[in-house]
């Protein structure tokens, strides 16, 4: 599997060891022949600034202003949920996050979750062009949005002890140290 996760803006620091984990484990759930479970995916997960965010909404839809995300998707198309390996760029706006968060009562790094999943939702063949579909995709974002927030807290918490263990390592490296060179 091929997994890049980047940061193109600097207003919105972001976990990315958190961010790398929901991008895989969004590409696993959604994966629908779980026999199969491919590790042939290549996605590209960029978080942009509004100024570059609305260069991309300009040249690749013709649409004005920067958006909340924008799904490339480089396979060819299939019905939802779409097997397979995914070969995709996601564009994401932590910006318009901010402002959507706002008006929903979330956090901006929650909507960035939730544009996350719709992305990957879209590369597994999801659309949100009509009503019918919206709502589909939408009920199934839902879902996984409820699910995500499950895994990402154990996440943090298996993080957050990692973390922990490592400074208490390098606190005890250092006292050795200190006392070795008192001694001396």
């Amino acid at each position: 599997m091929s997994l890049t996760v980047r940061s193109r803006q600097k207003t919105h620091p972001v976990d990315a060891w958190l961010l790398r984990r929901l991008s895989k484990w969004v590409l696993e759930i959604t994966e629908p022949d779980t026999a199969k479970r491919p590790s042939g995916h290549e996605l590209g997960v960029f978080l942009v600034g509004p100024e570059e965010m609305a260069r991309i909404n300009f040249s690749s839809l013709q649409h004005e202003g920067p958006t909340d995300v924008i799904t490339f998707d480089y396979c060819e198309q299939g019905d939802a949920p779409k097997p397979g390996p995914i070969l995709g760029d996601l564009f994401i706006c932590p910006t318009v996050a901010e402002e959507f968060a706002g008006e929903f009562g979330t956090t901006w790094p929650e909507e960035v979750a939730r544009y996350l999943i719709h992305g990957v939702l879209h590369l597994r063949g999801y659309d949100d062009r009509d009503a019918a579909t919206r709502k589909a995709m939408k009920r199934e974002e839902n879902r996984l949005m409820e699910e995500a927030k499950k895994e990402m807290a154990e996440a943090a918490s298996d993080l957050a002890v990692v973390r922990k263990k490592h400074i208490e390592l390098q606190n005890a490296a250092i006292r050795a140290g200190a006392s070795v060179s008192a001694l001396s």
